[in-house]
């Protein structure tokens, strides 16, 4: 029976609609199924009316917002969980005590590509990820290769990518800890699994990082022999621990001939992640070689924007806790060379995750010219913590990107960098982390912004 075949006249009830555009694209698949689908969020209408207007066209779409009512969840043949729901909200027990079963969008469509014969290819860790997720498909599509890029991405649900999937068919699935609970439940793992670290984040979200690491854990916990594990070297006796099907490879370096476009050497030991992946994948050395040299990065991870009268300006916006934070400084201190300090102005903060700061005032300490403070909660944290050590060159804290960026060009000079990278999540101030890249890009890239 065909993915079509399981959702046609099925009673579907999508917890979670959000506006990031990943569940209003899985609704969509859903609905032209043939599926009766009851969206239900805890935001109002007003609050989801972009994502609402796209749907309204579907007469078996019908929507109970601003709340959830318990017996949507009773009366129903699945519930379709978006990420970030608790797994230990009423909701979910309300399905589970009345036995219907409860999914996730990326590991359901890794069900059906998986039965398709597709081979799936999941990207997990707190930093890195998505860098290796977009390098890895990078270089399949640079070979010629037939490839879907999925999971964790921007606009895109990956659900709705099924009718695409055929045999062979790799299915690149860049993951977070939520999707990777999907995994779980259907006890599931993908063929090549890559995780490339471990740190503290979420800490709002889980009770503890073995919590965090459990989710995480669901990468590897269902492969089979024949499978494929990459972890990096930090957290390889970790996952050993927990007794993998498959011993762990740690990944070799990349050979120093191999010339990046990106920088830093985080960005080197993500090119490694990517290359052993692309290994167990079949392409040979060259087309790897070839397919990471001509990678250019991904948007808001340390993404050079422009150069305005001799000032660099980097979007880190992805950067949302305090090891992506130096990871970052350290590269661009790195690409300045020996002979060359670079003199960074960071803008920095956002709200609190519940993570430790002390390496990252250290960090600021040794590679910042000037700190540029966006408001919330974690800036106050930061600053009650470590205010009386970090630079006495400081600015903010601002209510508006606007102010923190144009507080940081007239601050900069000609040889400075600009770089932007929170270290801390958006809430508040943003519609979300999308939003608050958007901005930042819009204000640097037009004539009429901080420019």
């Amino acid at each position: 029976m065909s993915y079509a075949d399981d959702f046609k006249n099925k009673r579907i009830t999508v917890l979670g609609l959000g506006l990031l555009g990943r569940g209003v694209g899985d609704v969509e698949f859903l609905a032209t199924c043939g599926a009766e689908i009851v969206v239900t969020d805890k935001k109002t209408e007003a609050e989801l009316a972009e994502s609402v207007e796209k749907l309204k066209q579907y007469p078996n779409v019908r929507f109970k917002l601003g709340g959830h009512d318990a017996e949507d969840f009773k009366h129903c043949d699945m519930v379709l969980k978006a990420a970030g729901v608790p797994l230990d909200s009423p909701e979910i027990a309300a399905a589970r005590a009345a036995g219907i079963p409860v999914m996730m969008s990326t590991a359901l469509f890794a069900k059906y590509a998986i039965a398709t014969g597709a081979k799936i290819v999941g990207v997990t860790g707190t930093r890195g990820k998505t860098t290796v997720a977009y390098m890895i498909y990078h270089c399949l599509k640079n070979g010629s290769k037939t490839a879907l890029l999925g999971g964790n991405v921007r606009g895109v649900s990956t659900l709705a990518m099924l009718p695409n999937v055929t045999v062979g068919t790799v299915c690149v699935l860049e993951l977070d800890s939520w999707q990777l609970q999907g995994f779980g439940d259907l006890k599931i793992s993908p063929h090549i699994a890559v995780c490339t670290n471990l740190m503290p984040d979420h800490q709002n979200y889980y009770k503890s990082m073995d919590e965090y690491f459990s989710d995480k854990a669901n990468i590897f916990r269902f492969q089979k022999v024949g499978d494929v594990l990459v972890v990096g070297g930090e957290i390889a006796d970790r996952i050993r621990a927990e007794q993998p099907p498959l011993d762990p490879i740690i990944p070799d370096p990349i050979p120093s001939d191999w010339k990046l476009k990106i920088v830093g050497e985080h960005n080197r030991e993500n090119a490694s992640f990517a290359n052993a992946a692309l290994q167990a994948l079949g392409l040979s050395d060259d087309e790897i070689k070839a397919g990471l040299e001509s990678f250019e990065g991904v948007e808001g991870r340390l993404q050079f924007v422009r150069e305005i009268n001799g000032v660099k300006i980097y979007n880190d916006n992805n950067a949302t806790t305090p090891e992506a934070t130096i990871a970052a400084l350290k590269a661009l201190q790195e690409s300045g060379g020996k002979s060359q300090e670079t003199r960074i102005i960071l803008i920095v903060g956002g709200s609190d995750k519940g993570l430790g700061l002390t390496a990252l005032a250290e960090e600021i300490n040794r590679s910042c010219k000037h700190l540029v403070f966006l408001a919330g909660t974690g800036t106050e944290a930061f600053l009650l913590a470590h205010g009386s050590s970090l630079l006495p060159q400081k600015s903010g804290p601002f209510d508006s990107l606007e102010r923190a960026a144009k507080e940081a060009l007239g601050r900069s000079e000609k040889g400075d960098t600009v770089l932007f990278s929170p270290a801390f999540a958006s809430f508040g101030m943003f519609k979300n982390e999308y939003d608050r890249n958007d901005q930042f890009l819009e204000l640097v890239r037009t004539t009429g912004g901080v420019a």
